[in-house]
């Protein structure tokens, strides 16, 4: 009935069953623990900083008439992509104006354009055809990457190195010396691509890795994709001081204003050099026409004002460092004297628990939880792309979003480890 793009698309994925998590109620009777999808919590001091932008709009003359009844252009709202680039220039010193600036709807249409940019097949002058790849050096990566690439194969990955602590934590590395080696033996990859901090593990790479990637990049005469959908400066959801935001023109930045509370207006903004902005427009101008206007303008004098990134240090970090810690310290209680083991908590709005001694794959784990109300995310579809397979967590971790009310997550995570503990009895 459909064709290759439709069947491949359209069909079972990872990231579907989360969205379809988000908006379809549990059978009646059934408290519901929603621990899975990745919706941000709402922060009352930030959300009133919103409403009062909202507000400063409707009252002044035919700004709201205006906001919602033209387009903007395909590279996105022009006042907002100048007072994008005068902050991250200003505040960084990186070399970047407007032309270095492109927005989309939501992060995750942008790495739809990228990957589908970079990758697949490409045709030399000659008529010469060449598959091309993106690599992403470190997996388990984020589940709304796996299906993206329109062309199926062109995702290859490396193994994440992991380190063990005695606390019940453990940490994943980058395999520096792993990538070096896949690069100069592949010619054929034409992006890197990773998520910091990392989703779903929380993980936060650190400088000296996106250094070296970095350097990689411009060695190999390829882009480095870094995802900054939880990071630096907005909304700045990292635990540590060290980590320090980078760009420079071997990297495609790509930041979101979802997880600072504007999800649902679907804002990404992608810092590139103005050949990859340009692309951008022209995919953009053909498959969305523009991009949506409200969250530029609600965001947009927040941002040239340094009140959104004031709000996120004061505010959306404190807030989801104290969750992180509540949400681990719950687990310690429940799983007490099992085999189990937390990702080291250095950003995102998610724990990733491994839980050593399961028996079941974590897709029937899921299933069973939902009898019981509680929605998580197997660990399964976060590992993808050529590579990625005999991981030793793969069937193994669960993801949790951590930024519920305190009562559902602890209430979720009490019920999680009794289901655990059942499937160890064979129950």
């Amino acid at each position: 009935m459909f064709s290759d793009f439709g069947n491949k698309l359209c069909g079972e994925s990872g990231i579907l069953k989360l969205m379809e998590d988000l908006g379809k109620p549990l059978p009646d009777g059934v408290k519901s623990y929603a621990l899975g999808g990745g919706n941000p919590a709402q922060i009352p001091e930030v959300e009133r900083l919103y409403r009062a932008e909202m507000e400063r709009i409707m009252k002044d003359g035919r700004v709201f008439e205006d906001l919602i009844g033209r387009y903007d252009g395909p590279q996105g709202r022009i006042s907002f992509i100048e007072a994008v680039a005068e902050y991250l220039s200003k505040t960084y010193g990186w070399k970047i104006g407007p032309e270095n600036i492109a927005v989309t709807n939501g992060s995750q249409s942008a790495c739809f354009y990228l990957f589908n940019l970079l990758s697949g097949t490409f045709t030399s002058p000659e008529g010469k055809k060449q598959k091309r790849t993106v690599l992403f050096p470190l997996v388990p990566e984020y589940i709304g990457y796996a299906d993206q690439c329109i062309e199926p194969d062109t995702f290859v990955s490396i193994k994440a190195g992991f380190e063990e602590y005695s606390n019940h934590t453990f940490k994943y590395f980058a395999d520096i010396p792993r990538l070096e080696d896949y690069l100069s033996k592949h010619p054929e990859v034409a992006a890197m691509c990773v998520s910091r901090p990392t989703n779903p593990t929380g993980n936060v790479l650190t400088n000296a890795e996106i250094e070296k990637m970095s350097l990689l990049a411009h060695e190999y005469g390829i882009p480095l994709i870094i995802d900054n959908a939880y990071g630096l400066p907005w909304p700045r959801i990292i635990f540590n001081d060290e980590a320090k935001p980078v760009w420079n023109p071997d990297i495609i930045l790509s930041m979101s204003l979802s997880k600072i509370g504007l999800p649902s207006l679907r804002t990404g903004i992608i810092v590139a050099k103005k050949e990859i902005v340009a692309a951008l427009s022209n995919l953009n101008s053909i498959i969305a026409l523009a991009s949506g206007s409200v969250g530029q303008a609600v965001a947009e004098n927040l941002i040239k004002n340094g009140t959104l990134v004031k709000a996120a240090d004061e505010y959306v970090m404190p807030f989801y460092h104290e969750k992180n810690l509540k949400a681990q310290n719950c687990i310690h209680k429940y799983f007490a004297g099992e085999n189990y083991s937390i990702h080291k908590g250095e950003g995102s709005i998610f724990l990733w628990l491994l839980l050593k001694d399961l028996k079941i794959s974590t897709k029937e784990l899921y299933v069973r939880l939902k009898k019981r109300g509680v929605v998580v995310v197997p660990g399964e579809y976060f590992f993808f792309g050529e590579g990625s397979s005999g991981h030793p967590h793969y069937d193994k971790c669960l993801r949790l979003n951590y930024a519920r009310p305190d009562e559902e997550l602890d209430g979720g995570l009490k019920i999680l480890s009794e289901v655990y503990k059942d499937s160890l009895l064979g129950r």
